[in-house]
């Protein structure tokens, strides 16, 4: 993928793709067609494994979201503590979400300290090859999701804009590179709020994932050279599947970082990354690249060539294992075993002195 477009296509769905069955097909009737996110549900959804999961899942939600409102208490900023951090890992209600980010993240920190600030880069003279790539990317940006459409009384299109128009003004360096439209996308759902997604824009681009959407993208093909390094080390037997058959990283995983697995694991799922992504860093994506790689290792020590490669990590996106956000969460945490980021800046830097001695 370069970083002006050709992303390939999504690997994955954000709902359940499975076919339902016959017994199931009543169930439908009792579901709404489009989720609590806005994204509409595919003809071959299966509502009959939905139902019996979100019924298991309500219970977590429903006592997670008792803790977290006594935890708060009304306030608009939390402190990062142990308490806190075992209770983001655990989810955080989508209630809660825009204030868990933009405190975890020190998104909030910078909205106070520039007030003002958003409206007056939103304001200024931008660049006309700006404006038009990210125009030509918003319909694009979520086509399933009724929040995204302009026949939709609730489109919101325009903040879209608003806010990658402020972004790539406020960092001219990276300006606009496709992916961030999902990225924006995807935080004006859960804050709404224009200002505010800004400032998480700018805590991930700027501070969690630096270099990602740079030029070069040097920040996003270290990374990806990273992922290679653990799995070598962790997952020896995929690591000789890839060597064997040539396959690079940025073959099969690119994806999954530029987006943050947007469009390539549930929506439910991703957010439960995320809200791990705001307040731990970008050690959680190396976490779920880890743990499901390791889920699939057998089928991958079984492919036979390249494209039994691809077809692999194209698959391992898809099913129970991701659907099921709370076991796969608690999965991420346990299966790759420890994973500070020491060991990760270790590894970020004996990975890009290498790129970046191939590239002279």
């Amino acid at each position: 993928m370069d970083r002006r477009g050709n992303i390939p296509a999504s690997d994955g769905t954000r709902s359940s793709r499975r076919v339902a069955s016959p017994d199931h097909r009543g169930a439908k009737d009792r579901v709404e067609k489009v989720d609590p996110y806005g994204f509409e549900r595919s003809e071959d959804f299966d509502f009959g494994s939905y139902e019996q999961l979100m019924s298991e899942y309500m219970v977590v939600l429903t006592r997670r979201s008792i803790k977290w409102s006594k935890l708060l208490k009304g306030k608009k900023k939390v402190d990062k503590n142990v308490k806190l951090k075992r209770y983001v890992r655990k989810g955080v209600p989508n209630e809660h979400r825009a204030l868990v980010w933009m405190s975890a993240s020190g998104a909030q920190e910078q909205l106070d300290r520039n007030a003002g600030y958003y409206q007056s880069v939103l304001g200024a003279q931008h660049d006309p090859k700006l404006v038009d790539s990210i125009r030509t990317d918003l319909n694009r940006t979520f086509p399933e999701n009724v929040l995204f459409r302009k026949s939709s009384s609730t489109c919101l299109q325009k903040e879209l804009y608003n806010v990658l128009v402020a972004y790539g003004q406020h960092n001219p360096t990276v300006g606009y590179c496709q992916g961030m439209n999902f990225i924006a996308g995807l935080l004006l759902i859960i804050t709404r709020d224009e200002e505010k997604s800004f400032w998480l824009m700018e805590a991930l681009l700027g501070r969690i994932l630096p270099d990602y959407y740079s030029p070069s993208m040097l920040g996003l093909k270290t990374d990806q050279e990273v992922l290679g390094e653990l799995v070598r080390e962790r997952v020896p037997g995929v690591w000789g599947a890839m060597t064997e058959h040539g396959v690079m990283w940025s073959l099969v995983v690119s994806r999954w970082f530029i987006c943050l697995f947007i469009d390539v694991l549930p929506v439910e799922t991703v957010l439960r990354i995320w809200d791990c992504l705001f307040y731990e860093g970008s050690k959680i994506l190396f976490r779920v690249a880890l743990t499901i790689i390791h889920q699939h290792q057998s089928v991958m020590e079984d492919a036979r060539s390249l494209p039994d490669v691809c077809q692999s990590f194209k698959h391992m996106t898809l099913g129970p294992f991701v659907e099921e956000c709370h076991p796969f969460m608690q999965k991420i945490f346990t299966e790759p075993g420890s994973l500070s980021m020491a060991t990760i800046a270790k590894l970020r830097a004996t990975c890009r002195a290498r790129i970046l001695a191939e590239g002279s």
